[in-house]
């Protein structure tokens, strides 16, 4: 299964999964990864892997729409034939969703759906559930409302801080991740 990961921040995710990658646990070939920021570190941990990193900003675009199409050209260009969120803070529109249909994946820090969006670790928080975790989903034209593939609590203890619990949830996603793309990758008969 050939794969791009879309990431737009650190890559702490996509370091989880190369990994899983190189130690043979997941039957996948990052061919590409793809950042919307010139500076996000996930490009410079795709090169350390020796994984082609490619970065494009939606404001050269006139319009979002453009900006999609560029994009599903490149993924065309490199073959790829799932699609992998890591932190990639952009809604998927109409164009890669029409591309790739049930072969887009994120991952969410939060039990959806609840606390979907942006915020989820600290709405969570700010919302002193007991429990949170971390979600693996199919994307869909939806914000975080995709079918839900695996999700794994996380307990929010009374001492946690803000920073405490993301270091317990990132903790989860680095495991939970590459466990269901392992899965995914095991079952997935080609295109």
């Amino acid at each position: 299964m050939r794969a791009a990961i879309l990431a737009s921040g650190n890559g702490s995710n996509f370091e989880a999964i190369i990994q899983a990658v190189e130690r043979q646990e997941i039957a996948m070939e990052v061919a590409l990864v793809f950042s919307d920021k010139s500076n996000a570190y996930v490009l410079e941990r795709a090169k350390n892997h020796q994984v082609e990193a490619v970065s494009f900003s939606p404001k050269d675009f006139s319009e979002k729409s453009v900006y999609e199409a560029e994009l599903l050209h490149l993924l065309e260009e490199y073959q790829v034939e799932w699609v992998i969120l890591a932190g990639y803070m952009r809604i998927i529109g109409p164009c890669l969703l029409e591309a790739f249909p049930q072969r887009i994946i994120n991952i969410h820090p939060s039990l959806l759906p609840n606390f979907p969006g942006l915020h989820g670790i600290k709405d969570a928080f700010t919302a002193k559930v007991p429990q949170t975790g971390v979600t693996v989903h199919y994307i869909d034209a939806g914000v975080d409302t995709g079918p839900v593939i695996a999700q794994e609590a996380v307990t929010v203890a009374e001492e946690d801080t803000l920073e405490s619990l993301e270091a317990k949830i990132h903790q989860v996603e680095h495991r939970l991740y590459p466990k269901v793309l392992a899965e995914i990758s095991h079952n997935y008969k080609g295109a």
